[in-house]
């Protein structure tokens, strides 16, 4: 992801007359990258993706009330929520 500095850089390159090439060979820049922001209006800015639910999401409800009626052991709610159809690993209930 170019900083919003290449994208100022690379185009007052192209408005004091460089061409593609010879923008590219002076940023170290893909000519095709340099193509892409001369042709763009404003520059990429990040995407924030979607947080996946995590494995024991489904089980977490479940985990919380077991925990409150009684004192278990990380193993023994992991083996609970095993027979329930949990996939993941140990580690992940006991943290």
């Amino acid at each position: 992801m170019l900083k919003m500095e290449d994208f100022l850089v690379i185009r007052d390159l192209h408005h004091q007359g460089l061409n593609i090439s010879q923008i590219a060979r002076e940023t170290r820049f893909n000519r095709r990258t340099i193509r892409r922001r001369l042709e763009a209006e404003v520059p990429s800015m990040p995407q924030k993706r979607a947080r996946k639910p995590g494995k024991l999401a489904d089980y977490t409800e479940y985990i919380q009330r077991r925990i409150t009626d009684y004192p278990l052991r990380a193993t023994r709610i992991y083996r609970e929520i095993q027979e329930m159809g949990y996939t993941g690993k140990y580690t992940i209930v006991k943290d």
